[in-house]
């Protein structure tokens, strides 16, 4: 007896969580991510399901994952429908909560002013019964529609939104990939400082308070000195700093193009090291994210012959869709989302114009088709199953992508393959996704400190007064 008052004592302080269909849309595995809560699937989520299921599209496929998955249960689960099934081994103990399917006719108990025939209604009526019939638990409503929370809410209904995707909960505390060292960094770590030379790069190893937060890759800058440095190896309270390429002076011009700022410096560190497999750069528009791999991938592709050849990708919103039936090579019907492929090689173009071997209206035509002939422009719709070797992969537009399609992505990449993603997470134009559960955001949060992998943040546009003014005053 006291062992079943206990039972009912731990399910009366656990939670019912009803799901919305967009929940299970965006993430197919989200049964399993409610712990020891209890999670409810109303009979209109399962038919909005079912009208989701056809189709190659990203929610198509993560529709038939969830059919799959609560088939799998179904199969499993030979207890009583309204006693729940337990999510505990098929979730692999992550869960401990149960699977509540609506087995009833539910009668409307909404406003007369609200439609019934509206699946989004059915299930907030579904909410108000669960209220009535267990009204000592906490029933919330978890949906990623914010007008379905704002309508729950005016009803006096409890909703939340899905966090399990999000990376962070505030992007403000995203990695920059950079780290300003304090004016006193010297005297505090200077301290029996060995310093040493290997080629051009100047190494120092340095023992003090700051080096245990230090992360392999990241770089620290010195604004009293004009020190900056990448960060090679971390052990306890030392840390091993190497001096960078200067690629702010024109004797290191990369493809003719400068670092304008102290970021872009950084982020062509990172670029034009054959070391670092997997570069992440984020930054408003004009910070020069796609000039600056641009005149780094043509470097190593045409001159250094690092790479075969550059391949650019970015997704087609809406994500994952057709591209369509109309005549032309998929280069072609790619052309239309390229835009800022041919800006950057117009600027790349002319940075040749002066002098050199690209000199001249034939020279620069030359150039022009020998670049294009090494760039391919690719759909994601054909990345599965692909594997690139020495490639300078660079996928674009990275913030459009979630965790699961940025794993595919980075996935094909095989030996001597370099990966750049590039990104504004302030612009996501994915339905349902957000700064906090981007792919981007992911990739840069899980990449930290890898030391095949770096990241930068550009700060400062460069395009031109107008567009810095624009982005200040607008």
């Amino acid at each position: 007896m006291p062992r079943k008052s206990a039972a009912k004592a731990k399910q009366a302080s656990s939670k019912i969580f009803v799901l919305d269909t967009n929940v299970l849309m965006h993430d197919p595995t989200s049964l399993f991510r409610f712990e020891e809560h209890d999670v409810f699937i109303p009979i209109m989520t399962l038919e909005e399901l079912d009208n989701h299921k056809k189709g190659m599209s990203e929610i198509s496929r993560n529709v038939r994952q969830v059919s799959r998955t609560l088939d799998d249960l179904l199969a499993q689960g030979e207890e009583d429908m309204e006693e729940g099934i337990s999510l505990l081994e098929p979730s692999n103990k992550l869960a401990s909560g149960r699977l509540f399917l609506q087995t009833e006719a539910i009668s409307s108990e909404l406003p007369p002013a609200l439609p019934t025939s509206k699946y989004d209604n059915q299930i907030l009526a579904v909410v108000i019964h669960l209220q009535r019939k267990h009204p000592k638990r906490s029933v919330i409503l978890v949906s990623k529609d914010i007008n379905m929370r704002i309508k729950a809410h005016a009803l006096g209904l409890p909703a939340e939104d899905y966090f399990n995707d999000k990376v962070l909960e505030d992007t403000d505390l995203l990695y920059t990939g950079t780290k300003p060292l304090p004016d006193d960094f010297w005297e505090k770590h200077g301290q029996g400082m060995q310093s040493g030379k290997k080629e051009s790069k100047t190494f120092y190893r340095v023992t003090g308070p700051l080096c245990p937060d230090f992360l392999i890759n990241e770089f620290v800058w010195l604004e009293s000195e004009n020190f900056s440095a990448i960060v090679r190896e971390t052990t306890g309270k030392t840390a091993v700093l190497e001096t960078l390429v200067d690629y702010t002076h024109p004797k290191n011009a990369v493809w003719g193009i400068t670092a304008r700022n102290r970021e872009q410096n950084f982020a062509l560190n990172l670029l034009m090291n054959p070391e670092v497999d997997f570069v992440t750069l984020l930054g408003q528009a004009g910070t020069g994210k796609t000039l600056l791999t641009l005149a780094s991938g043509l470097t190593q592709v045409l001159e250094n012959k690092l790479y075969t050849e550059i391949i650019m990708t970015r997704v087609t919103v809406p994500v994952g869709e057709d591209i369509g039936f109309l005549p032309g090579t998929e280069e072609e019907k790619m052309a239309p989302w390229m835009g800022a492929l041919e800006d950057n090689l117009d600027v790349l173009n002319h940075s040749e114009e002066e002098g050199g071997p690209y000199g001249g209206e034939w020279g620069r035509a030359a150039t022009r088709d020998l670049i294009r002939s090494r760039i391919k422009v690719k759909s994601l719709n054909f990345m599965r199953g692909r594997t690139f070797i020495k490639k300078f992969l660079i996928i674009d537009e990275a913030q459009n992508l979630t965790p699961k399609q940025m794993k595919t992505l980075i996935t094909r990449a095989g030996p001597g393959t370099k990966v750049v993603c590039l990104g504004n997470i302030a612009q996501i134009d994915t339905p349902y996704l957000t700064e906090g559960s981007s792919g981007l955001t992911y990739v840069v949060d899980r990449f930290k400190g890898w030391p095949h992998s770096g990241h930068i943040t550009l700060q400062r546009g460069e395009r031109s007064r107008l567009a810095d003014h624009a982005a200040e005053v607008l």
